[in-house]
This record gives C-alpha cells, sequence and structure tokens, in this order.
C-alpha cells in the first residue's frame, strides 16, 4: 500500500509532469484556453497514459532492448489513432477544437517517459496505477490553467461544454461576469505562459511552507573517545 501511496504522490504533486517535470508543454500551452478543451485533452491523455503502461508492461519481457523504443511507440500511436477515432466518432466538435494537437499526442514526453522510465520495469498493475496518477495529475494542471485562462479571457467557466458531453451540456456554461471584450492575452500563447508561471510558482511556494512546518531531525552527535597508549 505505501508503494501505491507514493506512486499517487509522486504523479499527483511531487512529480507532476506538468508542473515538475514541464512535459508536455505544447499542447498545455496551445489548447487550454477553456476549460473544454483542456479536460477534453487531458481526458484522452489520461486514457493513452494507462493503455500504454499496461500494454508496454504485459510486452517488456518480449522485446529486445535494442527496439525496444520504436516498439513502445508504435503501442503509442496506435492506442491515440483509437482515442482519436473514438473522439471524432462521439465529440465532433471537440474533434475540431482540438485540432492537430490531438494526434500529437503521440509525441508527449510524458507518456513515452513513464512507458520507458516505469512501465517498461514494474508489473502490470503498479503500471496501470502509475498511468492513472500521472494522467489525472498532467489532466489537472490542464484544467486548472484552462480555467484561469477562460475566466480572465471571457469570464466564463465551462463554454462549450456540449463540445465534450453533448447537447445536455449547454446549460453547464457559468457566466461569472460580463464582459464586452474577449481578454486577449489570457487568450493567446503568451497568457498561457504568464499564467503556467503562476501554477508552478504556486506549488514552489506551497513546497517550501510544507517543508518548513515539518520537524527538524537534529543530527546525531559522535564522541570521539581517546586512545591511550602506554609509554615505557
Amino acid at each position: 500500500m505505501s508503494n501505491y501511496r507514493e506512486i499517487a504522490w509522486q504523479g499527483l504533486w511531487k512529480n507532476n509532469p506538468g508542473l515538475v517535470q514541464l512535459l508536455g508543454l505544447c499542447p498545455l500551452l496551445a489548447v487550454t484556453a477553456t476549460v473544454t478543451n483542456a479536460l477534453g485533452l487531458g481526458l484522452a491523455t489520461l486514457i493513452v497514459l494507462v493503455g500504454s503502461n499496461v500494454l508496454v508492461s504485459l510486452v517488456k519481457n518480449y522485446v529486445p532492448k535494442e527496439i525496444r523504443i520504436p516498439v513502445f511507440v508504435m503501442i503509442i500511436a496506435a492506442l491515440v489513432t483509437t482515442v482519436q477515432l473514438l473522439i471524432n466518432a462521439y465529440a465532433y466538435g471537440l474533434y475540431l477544437s482540438l485540432g492537430i494537437f490531438l494526434p500529437l499526442i503521440v509525441t508527449n514526453c510524458v507518456i513515452i517517459g513513464r512507458a520507458e522510465a516505469f512501465a517498461s520495469r514494474n508489473n502490470v498493475l503498479s503500471s496501470a496505477f502509475d498511468g492513472l496518477m500521472m494522467g489525472i495529475g498532467f489532466t489537472l494542471v490542464l484544467v486548472a490553467l484552462g480555467a484561469s485562462r477562460e475566466l480572465l479571457g471571457q469570464g466564463t467557466l465551462f463554454d462549450g461544454a456540449d463540445l465534450l458531453l453533448g447537447e445536455w451540456a449547454k446549460g453547464l456554461t457559468l457566466q461569472v461576469w460580463q464582459m464586452d471584450t474577449q481578454f486577449l492575452l489570457a487568450m493567446l500563447p503568451p497568457g498561457a505562459f504568464i499564467a503556467m508561471g503562476f501554477l508552478i510558482a504556486t506549488k514552489n511556494y506551497i513546497d517550501q511552507v510544507i517543508e518548513r512546518r515539518q520537524p527538524k531531525v537534529q543530527p546525531e552527535t559522535t564522541i570521539t573517545r581517546a586512545r591511550i597508549t602506554k609509554v615505557n
């Protein structure tokens, strides 16, 4: 149980792919103009992470070391294609909104990194849990970034939720405050970089507060004994 607790802590906070490893920044900064886009891309990445970790863990003993990276990339590409086709079939509006960043999940360093660093060295259950926690951690960063940008940029939350959830979700859009025109800095990539910087700074500050509150362990003092030799 302690091992799974550590995996969860690593994925959600301590070694978060977006805030600590700074992986997958291209889609993280490009499509997080709204919560809907961020959540859609986050869920797609999560599914691919879990699936690739499980498959890599299953085949790790049958793949020669010389070709393991190409094999891992083929597994990831097959999963991404499957997810892309499902989104195209059941959430076409979101598919159009995410555009090229859906197939680019194949090149996301978070996925290939976990496949190589964790799934290829651990059992299936641990690998699936690692993929789940890393995927949730990455999705939470996406959603936090998307919420802050959407709120500052157009004063809403969950705009276009119907693209992800269907027609019934049109009523989920929240108009937090009325804006005559969009705040373009928040909606464009420079705003994404600024918001990402604030998120990283917030995490670092929280880590420093936690570290200061932890009791400091006093180093053990060792007593050196004097050696007395007999002089004739």
